[in-house]
Order: structure tokens, then sequence, then C-alpha cells
């Protein structure tokens, strides 16, 4: 058995679920068993972008103890052009 955590934040809300999952587990079925995607219907199992403490995952990836899954909200602005925007500003 391995400890992990799943990881989901909103603006206004973070959220993170402990869990033991069996040896051999994938991130996919960890996610499941966290039930974040029945408490969060926005977010789309098919769609998700993840990771694991940053570096970015597949649902495949069998869990290692201590992992912690991160589930990706999208960006609502593309950091280069927003960073251009406020560049823009300043002159």
């Amino acid at each position: 058995m391995v400890d992990v955590e799943v990881a989901y934040a909103k603006p206004e809300q973070q959220t993170l679920v402990a869990l033991t999952m069996p040896d051999g587990a994938t991130v996919e079925a960890a996610i499941q068993a966290s039930g974040l995607l029945e408490r969060f219907p926005e977010i789309g199992l098919s769609e998700l972008k993840l990771g694991i403490f940053g570096v970015a995952c597949k649902l495949d990836q069998p869990v290692s103890e201590g992992d912690r899954i991160e589930i990706y909200r999208p960006l609502l602005h593309d950091p280069k052009e927003a960073r251009r925007q406020r560049a823009l500003k300043g002159f």
C-alpha cells in the first residue's frame, strides 16, 4: 500500500485528499478514488492536465509513496501575452 495525495485548487478553494492506494495503482485510480471528479464536475477526466509535484504525468503512470497528484485548471490567459500587456502599460 502507498500513501498519496490528490490536490485540486480553484481561486477561492483548495482541496487536498489523502489516500492509501494499493501497490501498482495509477494516477487515474487515485483521482477516481479521491472523489474530486464528483465534487467538482467541471473537471473532465479526458482533458486533464496533471502533475506529480509539478512534473507533468499521464493517467496511466503508477503512483509512488508520498506522491502529490496535482490536477491543473486551464489557464485563462497566456502568461507571455499577459506579461507583454503589462510591459506595454508601463511605458
